[in-house]
């Protein structure tokens, strides 16, 4: 394990297949495009073998169409740490994760965007390279914005899980599927990703 401080960049340009709900889609017909480009820096210091503790900040530009994008420039801070779960096996941990999407700039005439989001990630690892992961997506919102079409309180509580395997020490494979239990800030009816991520 290193110790000291690491730096870590991610950037996304997604290709997003989705039913928002929005005032130009208000049925939440399914529709598919290019959605909001990002980039994010964060710092994580390894504590211990045991303990990590990470923060950072993702920037997103409003570079997807009318309907799947949101028309906004967006920052957003996050925090998270991450307890390394041994007595489960060697790839176990838990991982909660807070973060804030703010918009800043963009078309005045759409929605301000402000919701608190959290992931109380479990993530078990299982024999052969095989993992399954609770919450792996920050889905959990309170939103302090706008309301949006169909809103009738704050709060998205979905069930968020993720099946997986490391096909290579730096090759993963995984489908996640979400699903709502409270949906009072409706952000999805459905959801699923399938990732391959690569790591160097």
């Amino acid at each position: 394990m290193r110790s000291g401080w690491i730096l870590l960049t991610r950037t996304d340009l997604p290709m997003v297949a989705k039913n928002p709900i929005t005032d130009s889609n208000p049925n939440g017909d399914y529709l598919k495009g290019i959605g909001d480009a990002d980039v994010q820096a964060t710092f994580i210091h390894n504590i211990n073998q045991r303990w990590v503790f990470g923060f950072g900040m993702r920037v997103i530009a409003p570079t997807g169409d009318d309907v799947l994008g949101s028309g906004k420039w967006q920052v957003m801070p996050i925090v998270g740490a991450r307890l390394a779960l041994p007595e489960i096996s060697n790839s176990s941990y838990f991982e909660p994760l807070l973060r804030y999407d703010v918009s800043v700039a963009g078309d005045p005439t759409r929605r301000n965007i402000s919701n608190l989001q959290f992931a109380p990630t479990l993530s078990v690892g299982l024999p052969d390279r095989w993992f399954v992961t609770f919450y792996p997506s920050a889905d959990i919102r309170i939103n302090y914005g706008d309301p949006i079409p169909g809103q009738t309180g704050r709060w998205f509580i979905p069930f968020d899980v993720r099946f997986g395997k490391k096909l290579t020490d730096n090759l993963a494979l995984s489908l996640e599927v979400g699903v709502p239990i409270v949906k009072d800030y409706p952000v999805y009816d459905f959801k699923t990703q399938l990732r391959l991520n690569v790591t160097y």
